[in-house]
């Protein structure tokens, strides 16, 4: 007898300016970029069927949280700096009904004043930061056990 295994389905989102991993401010966002991560990770968790998407622009990224928010088991979101100001991603979160972790690469609690805010936070399962890239793997992590 076959079993159909369906793979557990999550994307990861990744907003403004996170196109420049390993390019933009090694100091705070390390030496790798995002595609070379996401290799890591697909072989990490080759039982999950892991999808990647980056727009710098709000609105795209709301389209996307649309798109995949009712069909998808997870969305593990990197917002970049729409984190701080987009009440209209924290309204397309609440209007889906797939789970979202919000991640950061750095801890934005220490960091400038202005990145404490998060509208996204109170609408996502949790909120992982500081870890690096690690953080995606720990929203991964955090999907599949909640």
């Amino acid at each position: 007898m076959q079993l159909n295994f369906c793979a557990m389905r999550i994307i990861i989102i990744n907003g403004p300016n996170l196109n420049l991993l390993g390019v933009r401010e090694k100091s705070i966002y390390g030496e790798n970029n995002m595609e070379d991560y996401l290799k890591v990770l697909r072989q990490k968790y080759p039982k999950i069927d892991l999808d990647y998407y980056q727009s710098n622009v709000e609105g795209e990224l709301i389209n996307k949280i649309h798109e995949v928010g009712f069909s998808y088991d997870g969305i593990v979101m990197n917002a970049g700096a729409y984190t701080h100001t987009s009440i209209a991603i924290a309204d397309a979160i609440k209007g889906v009904n797939t789970p979202v972790v919000e991640v950061h690469i750095s801890n934005v609690a220490k960091r400038e004043d202005f990145r404490h805010k998060t509208y996204l936070g109170p609408v996502c399962l949790g909120t992982i930061a500081g870890f690096g890239l690690d953080s995606y793997r720990l929203g991964i992590e955090a999907l599949i056990n909640k």
